[in-house]
């Protein structure tokens, strides 16, 4: 049987055969040779096993000392871990390995591995501060266990101390990707590239934004909304290496829909920035920072008269 639209459906694709010889930028051909986003979530998954032993298990293992379950989770962490930096190696003309046998990248690719599994003690470190910052600083947790299981700040404070060792160890991609698929589940954006002490603490999180250079003390806390991110990009590749994102020091407070632009621009330590201001120059240590008190009109329309009540914001 004839399909219907059989002339319509080939014409279609011959143009976009000789569009494809055109030579876009989106027209390079990878043989579909590429970093699985699968197989990096599945990494993710037992990273947390690892990070959290006593919270998430593996119910398809059979297992009867937690030796063994690790042991499991890091060999198979190092395994697909490697394969996925062999890939990215191969493929990505910046990681300097051509004219590398296959042997010679995949030995490369084993070396970081290993080196990032030596960080998971520190990794697990940073976090347990951060659950700890979560608890301590919200009154609406009863128990780390509800922190660890449902907060999205966490997990994606999880994800980035994870995806940030890797940025270190200057593996290309696969970094960003994982933090994507944080920023994807929880609204949260955190560049791999981002510095950030301790028991930092994100409370809601939806759309906060944390910028490639972005400098983070010790005992921050942020509210959704936040932006911490470069005055301009006008510049685009220009700006690669260059301070472009904020500096916050130790034991500041950001509340809920505030921006803090700029290389340059640093926040004190002890500070508190009020919702919604807009910062694109220094603020010294200890300042309470808000916006101009905001007035409130509410319109009424009783039998043709119009009323105007004005209610001040403190």
């Amino acid at each position: 049987m004839t399909y219907k639209y059989e002339n319509e459906i080939n014409a279609v694709v011959n143009d976009l055969i000789e569009d494809y010889k055109k030579g876009k930028t989106i027209d390079k051909e990878r043989n579909f040779d590429q970093p699985s986003k699968t197989a990096l979530v599945d990494i993710l998954c037992k990273l947390q096993k690892i990070i959290y032993p006593g919270y998430f298990r593996n119910e398809s293992y059979k297992i009867y000392t937690t030796r063994n379950h690790v042991t499991m989770l890091v060999e198979d962490v190092m395994f697909n871990l490697t394969k996925q930096i062999c890939i990215v190696f191969k493929n990505l003309p910046e990681c300097n390995c051509q004219g590398l046998s296959e042997e010679d990248v995949c030995s490369r690719a084993e070396r970081i591995s290993l080196e990032f599994l030596d960080k998971l003690p520190k990794i697990r470190e940073y976090i347990n501060t951060d659950v700890e910052a979560a608890f301590d600083g919200d009154p609406a947790a009863f128990n780390t266990d509800e922190i660890i299981f449902s907060y999205p700040g966490v997990y994606a404070i999880f994800v980035y101390r994870i995806a940030h060792e890797l940025f270190c160890l200057n593996v290309p991609i696969i970094p960003r990707m994982m933090t994507e698929y944080a920023h994807e589940h929880t609204g949260i954006d955190i560049h791999p590239g981002a510095v950030i002490g301790k028991y930092f603490f994100i409370d809601h999180g939806t759309g906060i934004v944390i910028g490639e250079t972005t400098n983070i003390g010790e005992n921050v806390k942020l509210y959704q909304g936040v932006t911490l991110g470069a005055l301009s990009t006008r510049g685009g590749q220009s700006l690669r290496n260059k301070k472009r994102h904020p500096t916050i020091e130790d034991n500041v407070t950001i509340y809920s829909g505030a921006s803090i632009l700029g290389g340059e621009t640093v926040i004190g330590r002890n500070s508190v920035i009020g919702g919604n201001a807009f910062i694109t120059s220094s603020i010294s240590e200890g300042a309470r920072v808000s916006i101009k008190n905001l007035e409130l009109h509410v319109n009424y329309d009783n039998r043709g008269k119009e009323n105007v009540e004005r209610v001040n914001f403190d």
